[in-house]
C-alpha cells in the first residue's frame, strides 16, 4: 500500500515546509528529543513529558536531572531540551538589549521581566539602568539566591547604577512562590534603595515583583513615592 506524504511527515518535514513557528509545543519538544524509546514515538514521548511537566513553563523550570529521569529522556535527550530553553531565554534577552527597548511603565518593564524571571525556581534581582528618556541602557543582574530570599546590598545596587552612568534605575525580582505581593524585606530593602539612589542623583522610579501568573509594582501600590524629577517619572496604573 502506497502511504501518502501527508502521513509520513513528521515534525521536522513540517518545520522545512512550513516553518517552525506553525509547529505546537510537543512537535517542537519532538525536534529537539530527536527519537523517541522502545515502542515510544517522539511525538508521545514528548507530549508526555509536557503533560508530566506543566507545559513549557514547567519544562522551563526543569533541571537536567529532572529531564533526564523521565522513562525514555535520558541525560542526553535532558541536556538538549535544557540547552535548548536557555538558548531560547537567552535569545530574548539579547533581542531586548539590541533593540534598545523603551520602559516607560509598569507593563513595560513586568513584559522584559517576565520571559526571563518569571519560571525560575530561584529569586534573582536585577537593576534596569535607564537613560533620561527611559530607554534601557544596560540590564544587570545583582544577586541571586533561594526560594526564600536574596543577600544583597544597597551599595550592590547603587554601585551599578553609577557604573552605568544611569540617569534612573529600576529594581525587578521575582517571587518562586507564586505570590508576588512584596514582603516586608522588600519594602525596607526598596526604601532603602531609594533615598540612596536620591542621594546620588539616580533615582529608583519602580521596584517590579514577577511571580508566573501575576506581577505588582511597588510604585502601583503606594509603597513608594514617584520621583520628583519630572523627566523621570513612571506613570501609575492599576496593580497587576
Amino acid at each position: 500500500m502506497m502511504m501518502t506524504q501527508e502521513t509520513t511527515w513528521g515534525p521536522r518535514e513540517r518545520a522545512v515546509e512550513a516553518g517552525v513557528e506553525s509547529l505546537g509545543d510537543a512537535d517542537l519538544v519532538a525536534i529537539v528529543l530527536g527519537t523517541g524509546s522502545a515502542g515510544v514515538p517522539v511525538t508521545v514521548l514528548a507530549a508526555e513529558l509536557l503533560e508530566a511537566n506543566g507545559g513549557v513553563s514547567g519544562l522551563a523550570r526543569a533541571g537536567i536531572g529532572d529531564l533526564a529521569d523521565y522513562p525514555g529522556v535520558g541525560h542526553a535527550k535532558g541536556a538538549r531540551l535544557a540547552a535548548a530553553v536557555e538558548l531560547g531565554i537567552r535569545a530574548v534577552f539579547a533581542a531586548s538589549l539590541d533593540a534598545s527597548p523603551k520602559l516607560p511603565d509598569r507593563t513595560a518593564v513586568e513584559a522584559w521581566a517576565r520571559p526571563r524571571l518569571a519560571t525560575l525556581d530561584h529569586e534573582e534581582l536585577w537593576v534596569l539602568v535607564l537613560d533620561g528618556r527611559h530607554g534601557l541602557r544596560a540590564a544587570r543582574r545583582v544577586a541571586s539566591g533561594g526560594v526564600h530570599g536574596l543577600h544583597v546590598g544597597v551599595r550592590d545596587v547603587l554601585r551599578t547604577a553609577l557604573r552605568e552612568a544611569a540617569s534612573a534605575i529600576v529594581l525587578v525580582h521575582n517571587h518562586p512562590s507564586g505570590d508576588p505581593a512584596p514582603s516586608d524585606e522588600d519594602v525596607a530593602f526598596t526604601h532603602a534603595v531609594a533615598e540612596g539612589a536620591t542621594a546620588v542623583g539616580t533615582p529608583l522610579l519602580d521596584h517590579v515583583i514577577v511571580a508566573r501568573r501575576r506581577a505588582s509594582s511597588m510604585l502601583e501600590l503606594g509603597m513608594l513615592a514617584p520621583s520628583r524629577r519630572r523627566d523621570h517619572v513612571l506613570p501609575r496604573g492599576s496593580p497587576g
